[in-house]
């Protein structure tokens, strides 16, 4: 692959990232979108008008156009840090109006038959540690079996790298500790060459396949998170379970029942 436009712009803005201590993961995106921009308009020339006119692109969604407008903001906003523009032509973009995310719980028929068609331990314990524990794909990728860890009361507990290098620690259930356990290995799900994870996307398509159409490990992810607050009307536990750096993102994630709804409007009258 030849060199890509203004390769060593974006090579000093990701070494600003990894100074800042950006996770890889935040660096590796952020990279990307970047390329995008520099493909689409000139860094050193470009006018606020044609990044509105590329941020305006007709196939993004609302979620991925604000992510690409966070992205612009912060590099051009570097570049002018760095000395390379004199004006930042992304400060006056528009703001973009994001739907509120509606909660997607995987119902117990998925669940039932993800369980029911797992083909062996390790594609079992991906459903389980979605499922039980609320982890994300690239969460289950990387657990290594030193993460299995035991409180003070000796209660299983799982110590977990999410998003942005945040480390959390939640308990889990005993039965899913049985299963990491004796998956002994250093990475719980090895890759298919020695001393690597498996990759995140092998444990979405995994998910995928098993819990069938319409449904993903992301699906597991808010059933955790619709049942963890079931059990407690406790959004902020909640959000430290999943790892959120907000509550707003956690409502996202929480279906409320009808339940819920009755015993709030008993309550009003």
């Amino acid at each position: 692959m030849g060199e890509q436009p203004h390769d060593d712009l974006i090579h000093d803005y990701c070494l600003e990232l990894l100074a800042a201590g950006r996770s890889p993961r935040t660096i590796s995106t952020r990279r990307r979108q970047v390329r995008m921009i520099c493909r689409a308009v000139d860094p050193h020339t470009a006018t606020r008008q044609d990044l509105v006119r590329w941020l305006a692109h007709p196939a993004w969604k609302p979620s991925t156009r604000n992510s690409n407008r966070a992205a612009a903001r912060s590099f051009f906003g570097w570049l002018v840090e760095a000395g390379h523009r004199s004006d930042d032509p992304s400060v006056r973009l528009p703001k973009v109006k994001v739907p509120p995310p509606v909660p997607h719980p995987a119902p117990e028929r998925a669940l039932a038959n993800a369980r029911r068609l797992a083909h062996g331990p390790y594609e079992l314990a991906m459903v389980e540690l979605a499922a039980r524990a609320g982890l994300r794909r690239r969460e289950i990728a990387t657990l290594r079996f030193s993460d299995l860890l035991l409180d003070v009361d000796g209660q299983a507990i799982l110590r977990v790298l999410g998003k942005g290098g945040r480390v959390r620690v939640l308990p889990i259930p005993e039965d899913v500790a049985v299963m990491v356990r004796a998956l002994r290995s250093p990475w719980v799900f090895p890759g298919r060459w020695a001393g690597q994870h498996v990759s995140e996307d092998q444990v979405g398509h995994t998910l995928s396949r098993l819990l069938g159409p319409g449904f993903s490990g992301h699906s597991l992810r808010h059933r955790y998170a619709s049942r963890a607050y079931a059990a407690s009307h406790d959004l902020l536990a909640v959000q430290q379970l999943l790892g959120h750096a907000s509550p707003a993102t956690t409502q996202g994630y929480v279906q409320t029942t009808m339940d819920d709804l009755r015993a709030a409007a008993l309550a009003a009258s």
